[in-house]
Formats: C-alpha cells, sequence, structure tokens
C-alpha cells in the first residue's frame, strides 16, 4: 500500500444522520424491487392449475403505479430533507404496512399466501428505527389483518374470488385464532428486529466514531509526514519508491509524484542500501545538477501483526519495507568547519602571543645590530668587508621577514577593533602603492590602473584597509606575467536590495586566474600557493572586510587572471538602524560626498 495514499485518504464524515439517510434509501429501493417480484410471482401463480387467488390485471396496475409513484415521491422528498429523517421512516413503515394490506385483501385475505409480506415493514421498521419503528409497524400491521378478518367474517371482499371458489371464514373462534397467531408472529418479529437494531446502530455510531478518530489521525500523520524537516522515504522489497514527503522533495529538487516509482539507485545511486547505520553521508545530485551533502539513515519498517492471508500462505504486500531519513547536511558541515576554523585560530592566537614574547625583542636586537654592521661594512671598500656587507644585509633582511610574519600572525589571531571614518580611496591606494613601489621587489615594468572617481571616499579603518590593499597587491604582482604585469583597480557606490548604499571595489591583475575549486580555500589560514607566502594575507583580508560588515568574493577578471571584489557597506543616515558608528573624530555623519 502506498503510505501517501493511504494518510492522504479525504476524510469521511459518518453521523447517525447519514448513516439512516442511506437506509432509507435502500428500503424506498428494496420496496420497489420488492413488490415488482411478488406481483410478477402473483402472475405467474395466476394459472388455473394453481388454484390461488391473484388480483387482476387493472387492480395489479394501480398497485403497482401506487408503489412505484409513492417510492418515488418519497424519494425526492428525501433528497430535499435535512431534518424529521425518523418521522420520515415512521410513514414509511405504516405505508408498507397498507400496501402489504392492499395485497393480502386482493389475493384472498386470510387465505393469501402474501401474508408474510407484513414482515417487510415490521423487520425494516425495527432495523432503521430501534424501539418503536418495528413496534409501530408490528401494531399497524396486527391492526390492518384485524379489520381484513373482520370483512371478510361479514362477506366484505371482491367477488372475483367467486371464481377461486373461496369460502369465507364465518367461524368467529377461528378468526380470533388467525389474528392471534398473527398479531403474535408480528410483535415477536419486531422485537427481535429492533434487538437487532439496536446493536446495528451501536455498531455503526462506534465505528462512525472509530472513522472520524481514523480520519483525525490520518490527518494528523498527513501533517507530519508533510512537514516534518527531514526527508523521509520508504522503499518496497524491490528498492522501489512508494512514497515521499515534502522535506525529500525540498531537499532533492524532484517532486514526490515523480519520486514514486521510481528506482533509488537509478535517481540517487550515491545512497548506499546494504548499510543500516544511523549516521551515514553522501553526496546528492539534485534536479537541477547541483551537488549537496545529504546524511541519511536506513531502517526497515516494524512489521505489522500477520493478516489472515498471510497466515495462508500469501504474500505480504507490506513485507520487506524499509525507511530512509535524509538531511541535508551542507550547513551543518560548513559550521563543523567553521568550528574547527575558531579551535585553530584560538590555538594561533596562543602560539602568536608565545611568539611575539619569545622572538619579537630578540629578532628586534638582531636586526638593529646587523644594520649597524651593515653601517660600518659599507664605509670600508675593501673586498672582505664587502662580503660581510651583504652577510650583514641578508641577516637584516630576514630578520624583518620574520618580524613581518609575526606580525601577521598577530593581526590575524587577535584582530584589532575597526576605528572607522571616512577617507579618500584614492589617497589611501596611492599610500600602498608608494610603499610598494619603494620595496626592491617590486616590478618596475608593473601598470596600475585606478579607474574611479577621485572624490570617492569609504568609511572604514585606513589603517587596516592599508593592510588589506597592501595584501591584494602583493597577491596579484605575484602571479602576474614577469616585465608585462598589469593590474586594475575599479571602484563604484551602489544601492543594495535593503536599500543600503555600499561600495564596491575591483582589484584585477592579468594573473593565470585562480581555479574553481580553490576561489573558497585560499581564504583559509595557511594555505598559499606562494614560496615565499605564510598562508596568511588573503586570511586576514576576509576577516577585516568581516569585521566591517562586508564581503569579498574572487573570480576571474576579463584578462583572465584574478578578481577581487570587495562589498563595502555604507552607513545610513539614521544611525540607529546602521551597525557602524556614524560619527568619525570630527563628528561628521553621512556620506562624504
Amino acid at each position: 500500500m502506498n503510505f501517501r495514499t493511504f494518510i492522504s485518504r479525504p476524510s469521511q464524515v459518518h453521523d447517525i444522520e447519514d448513516i439512516l439517510r442511506q437506509q432509507l434509501q435502500w428500503m424506498l429501493l428494496l420496496r420497489i424491487v420488492f413488490y415488482t417480484l411478488l406481483l410478477g410471482v402473483s402472475v405467474f401463480l395466476g394459472s388455473p392449475e394453481f388454484e390461488i387467488i391473484v388480483i387482476p390485471r387493472p387492480l395489479f396496475i394501480l398497485l403497482i403505479l401506487a408503489v412505484y409513484l409513492t417510492s418515488i415521491g418519497s424519494a425526492f422528498l428525501l433528497a430535499v430533507l435535512s431534518s424529521h429523517l425518523r418521522t420520515f421512516a415512521f410513514v414509511q413503515n405504516l405505508l408498507d404496512t397498507v400496501f402489504a394490506s392492499l395485497l393480502v385483501y386482493f389475493t384472498g385475505a386470510s387465505q393469501s399466501i402474501f401474508s408474510s409480506v407484513y414482515f417487510f415493514p415490521i423487520i425494516a421498521g425495527g432495523l432503521i428505527t430501534p424501539r418503536k419503528g418495528g413496534l409501530i409497524a408490528a401494531a399497524a400491521a396486527t391492526l390492518q389483518y384485524g379489520l381484513i378478518l373482520g370483512l371478510e367474517y361479514h362477506t366484505f371482499y371482491p367477488e372475483y374470488f367467486a371464481l377461486y371458489h373461496f369460502v369465507p371464514v364465518h367461524n368467529l373462534s377461528i378468526i380470533l385464532r388467525h389474528f392471534a397467531v398473527k398479531g403474535l408472529t408480528f410483535f415477536l418479529a419486531a422485537l427481535l428486529s429492533a434487538l437487532f437494531g439496536i446493536r446495528l446502530r451501536k455498531t455503526e455510531a462506534a465505528l462512525s466514531s472509530t472513522i472520524r478518530s481514523y480520519d483525525k489521525l490520518a490527518i494528523l500523520y498527513k501533517r507530519i509526514f508533510d512537514n516534518i524537516n527531514t526527508g523521509i522515504i520508504t522503499l518496497s522489497e524491490k528498492d522501489i519508491i512508494t512514497s515521499a514527503n515534502q522535506a525529500t522533495a525540498h531537499i532533492t529538487g524532484f517532486s514526490s509524484s515523480f519520486l514514486i516509482g521510481k528506482k533509488i539507485s537509478d535517481l540517487f545511486p550515491a545512497i548506499e542500501l546494504h548499510k543500516e547505520e544511523s549516521r551515514l553521508s553522501a553526496d546528492l545530485v539534485k534536479s537541477d545538477g547541483a551537488t549537496i551533502r545529504i546524511g541519511y539513515s536506513l531502517s526497515s519498517l516494524p512489521q505489522s501483526p500477520l493478516p489472515p492471508a498471510v497466515e495462508r500462505g500469501e504474500e505480504d504486500p507490506d513485507e520487506n519495507r524499509r525507511l530512509i531519513t535524509l538531511r541535508n547536511i551542507s550547513e551543518i558541515e560548513k559550521l563543523e568547519r567553521q568550528l574547527r576554523q575558531r579551535e585553530k585560530m584560538a590555538a594561533i592566537g596562543m602560539m602568536s602571543a608565545g611568539i611575539a614574547h619569545d622572538f619579537r625583542n630578540p629578532l628586534t636586537a638582531i636586526s638593529g645590530s646587523a644594520q649597524v654592521l651593515a653601517a660600518e661594512f659599507s664605509a670600508d671598500e675593501s673586498e672582505e668587508n664587502q662580503s660581510n656587507h651583504e652577510l650583514a644585509n641578508i641577516i637584516v633582511r630576514e630578520s624583518n621577514r620574520l618580524i613581518d610574519t609575526i606580525a601577521d600572525f598577530l593581526k590575524f589571531a587577535r584582530p584589532e577593533t575597526a576605528n572607522t571614518r571616512w577617507f579618500s580611496l584614492g589617497g589611501c591606494l596611492r599610500e600602498v602603492l608608494q610603499v610598494c613601489r619603494a620595496n626592491p621587489s617590486w616590478p618596475g615594468t608593473c601598470r596600475v590602473r585606478m579607474n574611479f572617481d577621485e572624490k570617492l571616499d569609504i568609511w572604514a579603518d585606513e589603517r587596516q584597509f592599508f593592510t588589506v590593499f597592501s595584501h591584494l597587491l602583493q597577491n596579484s604582482i605575484a602571479f602576474c606575467p614577469p616585465g608585462r604585469e598589469e593590474i586594475d583597480i575599479e571602484a563604484r557606490e551602489q544601492e543594495q536590495d535593503g536599500g543600503q548604499d555600499e561600495v564596491i571595489i575591483d582589484i584585477s591583475d592579468n594573473g593565470p586566474g585562480i581555479p574553481e575549486h580553490l576561489q573558497e580555500k585560499i581564504f583559509e589560514p595557511f594555505f598559499s600557493q606562494r614560496a615565499d607566502g605564510t598562508g596568511l594575507g588573503l586570511a586576514i583580508v576576509r576577516q577585516t572586510v568581516h569585521e566591517h560588515q562586508g564581503t569579498i568574493e574572487v573570480g576571474t577578471s576579463p584578462s583572465g587572471g584574478a578578481r577581487f571584489t570587495i562589498h563595502l557597506p555604507l552607513p545610513q543616515e539614521d544611525c540607529g538602524t546602521n551597525i557602524l558608528d556614524c560619527s568619525d573624530e570630527t563628528g561628521y555623519k553621512g556620506n562624504a560626498k
């Protein structure tokens, strides 16, 4: 059985009124069928050899028309009747006793073979309207049958009875005996039908209550099944998907109707069905081709008690069913990586503090001493002093490099609080370029083009963004082709979707670019593709940008190299809604334009 079909069965509202209406409809239909068969039998038995009194054809037609028209009219009335169904049922039972009396009277009175027809309204009344319906029908049938016997006793009967050698009963004791036996039989049938009717009514009420409870439970299960955040898939014995909830459709991108009937290995081959473990993971390809990381578990559905058909050896359709629960754990794994990253940062902080304490002062002393030696050796132009001068310069250079490495450790592990203010983007970049060009390792053939408005200001910590631009330019120049180094810096101001302004800064180069699978990894600490790199430059850049509530991303420049794009928000005029301080030490508020 399809679990989704099972739990999504529409709610059926059954109450006593609905059941009574259905029973009355069946009674009207059975009345037409019953009297049609009876009158047909009377015609068949009208042959002379049977010597049975039958109703003449005109009376036959009138009686059958009366039954049909009454039944059809009652059916229309029942369709529009919204209340008083029990009264309607009593009236129909009395009509049936009248039809039965007419049939008995015109087919021989006390000698009629159709006297048992009275049991139809009596039993119907006892079943449809227990306690009173059967007793009222029995009383009406008894009185009407007594009336028929009284008419026969006083020789009031149809003339065509003489054709059948009809001999009326004139003995009062026989008439009374007939009346007593029939009446007792009628009331006994009424009592029995009432008992069965009461039991039937209790059963129907209990069944209605059970169905309503079942429907409510089914609706509850369906809501839980569809609204739970965990994807649920049920499999048949042949690993065919038999049901899937809305969470599964959201995770996989495939609709539930599409999944049902498909073999799971055809859609999700990465899911291993032979491992029934609580924590498994796999890469799942969604309907749009995107790959996500999911965690899933596989278990067997609990077996229900065997029905009689299974006990007889027939196949159980629910046997060997399995259940798969799955969740998108891409964000969870991302959080785990961030947690590990924070733990790593804490370790770096402790390590960098020790390095700064143990090495910074000695390195400063070594560098200062080497600089003094280099100055003394440079005064003497002898060959030996020139060699010593070069060695002293090496000591100074490497000491300074170690000091810079320690400074990077400290910047990354112990970031400073941003002291934001308005400053000129162009002025800051020119200072950075001036320092970079003073470095002997900076190539003289490098061309840096700045394409933005000279009046463009940004809201940030100028000292920290000096470091950001310095790291980005040093990283770009390291991968540019020697002798043809080109760096383009563009900036513009635009409005975000939320209405807040931001400055977008692009720094592009003409190097080989960054492969797509490394574009996120390059911002991780200690990851570097440079032989002389510490792996902290871009990590410091992203950390600083994030502290300014901005973002940085890497892509491909028009020339095929790397392009770093910084999105830096600007403060809104309403300082109460901005995450940055809206005023600097000059008391200025708003965008400096």
